[in-house]
């Protein structure tokens, strides 16, 4: 059973960021989504001017956001979420949060950067997870999965 996790911080956020608690956040969450292991999903902090590039480049909306998720698995009509990869490794995908973004977020929210970055580690990987927020059904499934998320394991 392997499980690989891993974070990259954008050096300015180093210090504002413990990797080992995003680690652990990224584990708790997928542990109660129940993925099967083995799983490899990467996380990245970094600047909101690099969210927003890749915002542009791979969305086609040039403006800065919280969080975008880049999914590995490949999706069609009327097959599995995840097709299994031939080393046997569900390979989820990678999950990147604007630092200052999420602080704004918070400051707005009126609670701290810690809760903020929770909230968007989780939102990033429940869409890795095949949760969407399209239509309104669906935003209304994913946010009080999120809600439940929150309080089970931050």
């Amino acid at each position: 059973m392997m499980e690989e996790i891993g974070v990259q911080i954008e050096e300015n956020f180093k210090d504002l960021i413990d990797e080992e608690w995003a680690r652990k956040l990224t584990h708790a969450i997928l542990k109660a989504e129940r993925t099967a292991l083995p799983y490899e999903v990467s996380i990245v902090l970094t600047d909101s001017e690099a969210v927003q590039k890749l915002n542009r480049d791979y969305r086609g909306v040039d403006e800065p956001t919280d969080v975008l998720s880049f999914c590995m698995a490949l999706q069609q009509e009327n097959e599995p979420s995840f097709i299994p990869s031939p080393d046997g490794i569900a390979h989820l995908g990678e999950v990147i949060i604007s630092y200052p973004q999420a602080a704004r977020q918070a400051n707005e929210q009126k609670h701290s950067v810690k809760q903020e970055l929770a909230l968007l580690l989780i939102h990033g990987i429940l869409h890795l997870l095949g949760y969407d927020h399209e239509h309104p059904e669906e935003e209304a499934r994913m946010r009080v999965r999120e809600k439940e998320l929150l309080e089970k394991v931050y």
